[in-house]
């Protein structure tokens, strides 16, 4: 069995359950063991990154030092938390001036990073560990009546000099996940904009118009759901439709669903031990081509 100290971060513990629920299942029954480990912190997301590099790669090499006196790749569900552990894991391993530097400041808690183990995302894991060949066998509950929606989000693919994840592009990593269940992958306009999601707050209007975009786009494609990687996207597009129905005029119930909930449920999980009552747009239109 493959092991991966797996890292949640702050916003799934705090506010989507289900996605780590889902993620837990699915690897379970896929022979992937999730190790979890003490003392891990916040990742220092992408917006600390602009305000203080030197801070935000030291709190990100902190995490992965953990992992690496434990001898455990690190597996994340976020995208935020993968672009910055993985982004904070290549630079160090390039620049020793500067992995010193952090070093210095890491040693004042006891810890050093070596640069001797890989930051995954969740979607990486099932490509390279798994595969889809192995992947579409282990499917007991084909579905194929589902037509999906793939949302990358922005943290998953750049910069991708650091991350490696996919072609920023042209990735296909998820529509491949997503036929692999059977699935049907419906390509819609502007699948790689910005949901808002990280405007929210800043600039709620902006951030607004641009998730209901998104969610126009893909209904007017005929997607039955969007699928997504990331929490902060999910927030943008689930709650944020509640908001666009005080809003606009017209219907908005595209169900919005972490990839982990398409994966489990394919896999033979039932959808009722998945908590989807989070969600705030219902699944009910995804669940009746699912059961």
């Amino acid at each position: 069995m493959t092991s991966y100290a797996l890292f949640l971060g702050c916003t799934i513990p705090a506010r989507q359950p289900n996605y780590e629920l889902s993620a837990r299942k699915a690897l379970t029954k896929l022979g992937v063991d999730l190790v979890d480990l003490a003392n891990m912190s916040c990742c220092c997301p992408p917006p600390i990154q602009s305000i203080d590099m030197v801070t935000s790669l030291a709190v990100a090499a902190n995490n992965i030092s953990i992992a690496e006196a434990a001898d455990l790749d690190i597996l994340t569900l976020c995208s935020g938390c993968f672009e910055s552990l993985a982004m904070a894991n290549t630079l160090l391993r390039e620049d020793n001036k500067l992995k010193t530097k952090i070093n210095d400041i890491l040693s004042k808690a006891g810890n050093e990073f070596r640069g001797s183990i890989q930051v995954k995302h969740f979607v990486q894991v099932l490509k390279e560990d798994i595969g889809f060949e192995r992947l579409k066998q282990s499917v007991i509950k084909p579905l194929n009546n589902l037509k999906v929606a793939a949302f990358y989000g922005c943290h998953a693919l750049r910069p991708s000099n650091l991350l490696k994840l996919d072609d920023p592009e042209r990735p296909s990593i998820l529509e491949n996940l997503i036929e692999a269940l059977g699935a049907e992958n419906v390509v819609y306009r502007n699948k790689l904009k910005c949901c808002g999601g990280l405007l929210r707050g800043s600039s709620d209007e902006l951030a607004l118009d641009l998730a209901r975009e998104k969610v126009l786009n893909a209904t007017k494609a005929g997607a039955d759901c969007i699928s997504t990687l990331c929490p902060f996207c999910f927030v943008a597009l689930d709650i944020g439709q509640v908001q666009m129905k005080r809003k606009f005029e017209g219907t908005y119930d595209m169900p919005i669903i972490h990839y982990s909930e398409l994966l489990a449920m394919a896999l033979g999980v039932d959808p009722k031990s998945l908590s989807p009552e989070i969600h705030r747009i219902k699944l009910d239109k995804v669940l009746s081509k699912i059961m």
